[in-house]
């Protein structure tokens, strides 16, 4: 193997995404330096916060540079190695990006066990379960009983974030949009009801759901849909704030229920999960219990080679993905 293939960001996207932004390249294997492995990449995962790194706007990371690889998570095999600590046939998660190869020196790789699939640590054993594990026990904390709204629920996140909510004794009420995912919310992974956000009258359903009121939120979209959570919550609620796919594109995100911030002394709580690795041990350790036991439901959208990807994250970015979006190479 002397070349591989990679994607670069080749121009910035002005509102939606778009196939032009993304430039497909083939380039020289490198030659390993001493200490350095070369990891062949199986899987790449798609992520909503793809699309604010390809902005110039102000966030809490540097933009994606232009002309070079596309950020994301990996998981691979070592295929050679100039480093001891490293062998061929390793598996590593890592940070390789829209790459069908990885060069690293060894830092920042996750060595992941052989007994369970590879994809799931780009999912439930990786930056989304975390994320899940995270607003759920560091920042909701409900007592239990008591109702926890979650958007996006039959996504990677939301679906894992309910399935724990369930476990410490929560009511968890999912929002999603069709009867087959709102399916599969309730029947596979638990949750005691799921709105489904496409129908006409949702917003009924919603406080049909949620007769006591809303305690907790875990919120991925943000918009119209996390302002109807706001309308219902009960006095000292927590929300955990996860993700506003509603405006990822740049699109305004309107509040029009922000006076229930005040009057029902809400907390709520902005994070990005890679920011507390303290507790990626422990959550990580946990969550691959769950799942060992089938404890753990998880479901992935696979999308077949490297230069499917832009349609990939497209479609990720419209709710077209069911589960965790991921390319195979």
């Amino acid at each position: 193997m002397n070349t591989y293939r990679r994607i670069v960001l080749a121009e910035r996207p002005r509102g939606e995404i778009t196939s032009q932004c993304f430039r497909l390249e083939t380039v020289p294997v490198p030659d390993l330096k001493p200490g350095q492995i070369l990891v062949k990449n199986h899987f790449l995962s798609l992520d909503p916060y793809m699309r604010g790194r390809m902005s110039e706007r102000k966030s809490y990371a540097n933009p994606q540079a232009l002309n070079e690889t596309m950020i994301g998570g990996t998981v691979g095999e070592v295929i050679a190695s100039e480093n001891p600590q490293w062998q061929i046939g390793d598996r590593v998660a890592g940070m390789f990006g829209w790459s069908e190869l990885g060069v690293s020196d060894g830092q920042g790789l996750r060595r992941i066990s052989k007994d369970i699939p590879m994809s799931a640590y780009l999912g439930v054993l990786g930056m989304p379960g975390m994320t899940a594990w995270y607003g759920v026990h560091q920042i909701l904390k409900p007592v239990a009983g008591k109702t926890v709204v979650i958007s996006s629920a039959s996504g990677a996140v939301g679906g894992t974030a309910g399935q724990l909510a369930r476990k410490l004794g929560r009511r968890v009420v999912g929002i999603a949009g069709g009867p087959e995912k709102c399916a599969y919310v309730e029947q596979t992974l638990g949750f005691d009801v799921c709105i489904d956000y496409k129908q006409m009258d949702w917003k009924n359903a919603l406080a049909n759901a949620t007769p006591d009121g809303i305690d907790a939120v875990f919120e991925n979209v943000g918009g119209e849909i996390f302002d109807a959570s706001l309308a219902r919550m009960n006095p000292f609620g927590r929300i955990a704030l996860c993700g506003m796919i509603s405006g990822y594109n740049g699109e305004d995100i309107p509040i029009r229920n922000s006076r229930a911030l005040l009057t029902m002394r809400l907390m709520v709580q902005g994070f990005i999960v890679t920011e507390h690795p303290e507790c990626w041990p422990q959550g990580l350790s946990e969550l691959e219990v769950l799942v060992r036991n089938q404890e753990l439901a998880f479901r992935e959208s696979v999308s077949e080679g490297l230069e499917s990807a832009p349609d990939a994250l497209i479609g990720l970015l419209k709710g077209r993905n069911f589960g965790k979006q991921l390319v195979r190479f």
